[in-house]
């Protein structure tokens, strides 16, 4: 009985250790590699280059007071669509003191100046009807009263205008009502009732008290690589791509590339700028970023394959293509236009055939 048991034990110990030989000699053997394959397909190859940018109103106008003040009405808020000559808001004036007191002291001297000047006017006139003077004495007379009374007035209308910013002879014109200049919409009002405002002169370009714009004319203000610039031109086709709006793509086309570059972050970039062909139904907003798709090059409905599946042998390129199972033949190929993902396929494969991927 005990033999028994000793030799069941042993079989089973062999049994073990041959399974486990038997299992380590199975992991060991190498699988053999199977290739996918993929075939060529004709679709369109499109070369393009990407300029980063934003959309902008091509008119857009920046409104400033033409006297110094302070705001006492705003008429417009951002977003209120305007004409031209309404009003966008009206200026109290502040006058200078210094100035104020000379206008007045000139009234004054103006004042004294026409008294005299009537008085001896009254007087010379009366004579003159009697034939007691000459006409010529009394005419010398005359003059001088009509002087003063026109510095008078203009005295009168220089002190109007330091305290109002208009004359009594200007009637509804006046300085102090800011208009505008343009149709459009009010973009942005960066200034408030009770800010100062200084006007726009020689010296100083004044304050903005409105920004406006024609919103149905944009365009796209981007920057392209030196590297890239080269290939483009005026007249090309931009399609645009505005992040805040999404799946909608708008047409745009290349109008301007400036002769100047820019250095930013090591690499010049130049300027360029695009006339945007708008959608009635969508309304793009000023400043919005944009990306524009510059077409450089393109070929439609030929064969292409996956730049992944060549091989680069000196100056030539070759694909592998099946002839049988797992069975593969190198052929060398043409190719002509890639867009970095497709290139375009001259020569040297059909679109029947399969191409090995390269691992």
């Amino acid at each position: 009985m005990k033999t028994f048991f000793k030799i069941l034990i042993l079989v089973i110990v062999l049994g073990i250790f041959g399974y486990t030989i038997y299992f380590l000699y199975g992991k060991s053997k190498e699988k053999p590699v199977v290739y996918e394959t993929a075939s060529p397909e004709v679709t369109n190859i499109v070369k393009k280059t990407v300029a980063t940018g934003k959309v902008v109103p091509r008119k857009e106008i920046e409104i400033k007071p033409k006297v110094s003040g302070i705001i006492e009405e705003l008429y417009v808020e951002e977003g209120n669509m305007i004409k031209k000559g309404e009003l966008i808001a009206k200026v109290a004036i502040i006058p200078n003191m210094v100035n104020l007191n000379n206008a007045e002291s000139r009234v004054n001297r103006a004042k004294i100046n026409l008294s005299n000047a009537k008085i001896n006017y009254d007087r010379l006139k009366e004579l003159l009807d009697q034939n007691v003077i000459p006409k010529t004495d009394f005419e010398a007379v005359e003059l001088e009263y009509k002087n003063a009374k026109e510095e008078l007035e203009s005295a009168e209308n220089n002190l109007q205008l330091i305290k109002k910013g208009q004359t009594k002879n200007t009637g509804s014109v006046t300085n102090t009502l800011i208009r505008s200049t343009i149709n459009g919409m009010v973009l942005d009002i960066p200034v408030e009732i009770g800010n100062s405002v200084i006007e726009s002169n020689t010296f100083n370009d004044g304050t903005t008290v409105a920004i406006i714009a024609d919103m149905g004319e944009m365009v796209f203000e981007g920057k392209v690589d030196e590297s890239e610039v080269g290939k483009i031109h005026e007249g090309m086709d931009l399609i645009l791509t505005i992040g805040a709006i999404n799946d909608v793509n708008f047409h745009a086309q290349l109008e301007h590339i400036s002769p100047k570059g820019v250095e930013e972050n090591g690499a010049i970039q130049f300027e360029i700028k695009a006339a945007v062909d708008l959608i009635d139904s969508i309304f793009i907003r000023a400043g919005y970023s944009a990306n524009a798709d510059i077409v450089l090059d393109r070929r439609d409905s030929v064969l292409t394959v996956s730049e992944s599946l060549i091989n680069f042998e000196n100056d030539s390129a070759f694909v592998e293509i099946e002839t049988g199972d797992q069975v593969f033949e190198k052929r060398y190929i043409e190719t002509g236009l890639s867009d970095g993902i497709n290139i375009e396929v001259l020569s040297g494969i059909d679109e029947d055939d399969k191409i090995k991927k390269l691992n």
